[in-house]
């Protein structure tokens, strides 16, 4: 990873001033203060350093499916959407041609357009192109209900019609370019002008909420230009090394919605004022979700290897005689319930009491307390039961009654 302060003091401001037909005059510019970044910047790559020696390999695979649902909760949430988190989990486990309801579509197609996106970050020497995209925007509007949407094509206003982004609420409204032949224009000079600052070796971290910025300015088409911009932004973080935090982004987003459009409205007008380095308080807000992104990430990758061993270790124990079936009836549950269960609701769970039916309580109390003894079980200060490796804090220094 370049240091920033090479990459950007020794630049002089890479500029691209476009006239367009009709919206008129509309520039690029990096509008980055270096100095200002150098120490988020920083701390984004010593948290991928750390996240990068994290065992992943062990968990790849249920990472990216967690990463993937929430990400996609998170940026259909922004655009107004109504699953949740959980909902969305479930959308994505069916045949996507089975999905029927839009609002499960929006879930659908977002997936789809990951897949495109990773796909072409993947890509040795993938550069971002027009066609890019149309393509994202295709699969994330395709079979979606729109007045004027076509997936892939460019607005065209008619004169009637206007389009304005944002609102009052988060900093005020702006009228993107209206006409079919601007909006081309401007794409096509976003494409040439990020091909530039690669060109000039300015860092991805830059670089992609930067490209994500002018792209929600140029505002190409009808719906989707904001879930086609978060997956824009990602695609060229992946394409540079960063590995899962790019989508998961999107939940940081989702957290601070408000921040997230009024520093989009605020670097926009800080650049109409001619303000020095307009675009640094948007680019301060993308590195500190990079930072809170990738160490929330580091953290599930460890919690998941723990339990991956606790697991493991529980069926030695088994085949060790050391637990019977009881036992490793509750243990199962007890990681099943992905929380913690009071002491009253597992008594009164029917699968538990099924276990005893025919057992004493005294028996009852003795399986957990020779799951307390391993170390297996833990129970807190209100009397829940936890994993035993889950860290705990007040445990109760009491045996289990």
């Amino acid at each position: 990873m370049p240091d920033i302060e090479n990459a950007l003091g020794s630049l002089s401001e890479p500029e691209m001033r476009i006239e367009t037909r009709r919206f008129g005059p509309f520039t690029f510019r990096l509008g980055v203060d270096g100095s200002a970044l150098t120490l988020p910047y920083q701390r984004v790559l010593d948290a991928h350093e750390r996240f990068n020696a994290s065992p992943l390999s062990q968990v790849a695979r249920q990472l990216e499916r967690e990463v993937v649902a929430s990400s996609i909760f998170g940026t259909n949430s922004i655009e107004g959407g109504t699953l949740t988190e959980e909902e969305t989990q479930q959308v994505l486990d069916l045949d996507p041609a089975q999905v029927r309801e839009e609002e499960k579509l929006r879930a659908v197609n977002l997936k789809a357009a990951y897949d495109v996106a990773q796909q072409a970050a993947m890509t040795p020497g993938w550069q971002l192109d027009v066609s890019f995209l149309q393509t994202v925007h295709a699969a994330i509007t395709r079979h979606l209900t729109h007045a004027y949407n076509q997936p892939g094509v460019f607005r065209d206003n008619p004169k009637a019609i206007k389009t304005h982004v944002g609102s009052q609420a988060h900093g005020g409204r702006y009228q993107p370019p209206q006409h079919g032949h601007d909006i081309e224009t401007l794409i096509q000079a976003l494409v040439t002008w990020h091909r530039r600052l690669e060109e000039c070796r300015v860092p991805a971290l830059i670089r992609a909420p930067l490209v994500h910025y002018y792209y929600e300015l140029i505002h190409p088409f009808w719906d989707g230009n904001g879930r086609v911009g978060r997956v824009l932004e990602a695609a060229l973080l992946q394409a540079s090394g960063f590995r899962y935090a790019p989508f998961a982004l999107a939940r940081y987003y989702l957290a601070h919605i408000d921040d997230y459009f009024m520093l989009f409205n605020r670097c926009r007008r800080d650049a109409k004022k001619h303000v020095p380095y307009p675009h640094t308080p948007f680019v301060r807000f993308h590195l500190e979700g990079m930072r809170v992104s990738i160490d929330r990430l580091h953290d599930r990758v460890n919690q998941i290897v723990k339990l991956l061993l606790f697991e493991s270790h529980v069926r030695q124990l088994h085949d060790e005689k050391q637990l019977n079936a009881r036992h490793y009836t509750i243990i199962s549950q007890l990681l099943a319930a992905k929380e913690p269960l009071s002491l009253a609701e597992l008594r009164r769970a029917p699968w538990y009491q099924s276990l005893y039916l025919k057992l004493t309580d005294k028996t009852r109390q003795r399986d957990l307390r020779h799951l307390q003894d391993l170390g297996l079980v833990t129970v807190d200060r209100e009397e829940r039961l936890w994993p035993g490796f889950v860290p705990v804090q007040k445990a109760s220094a009491g045996r289990i009654k």
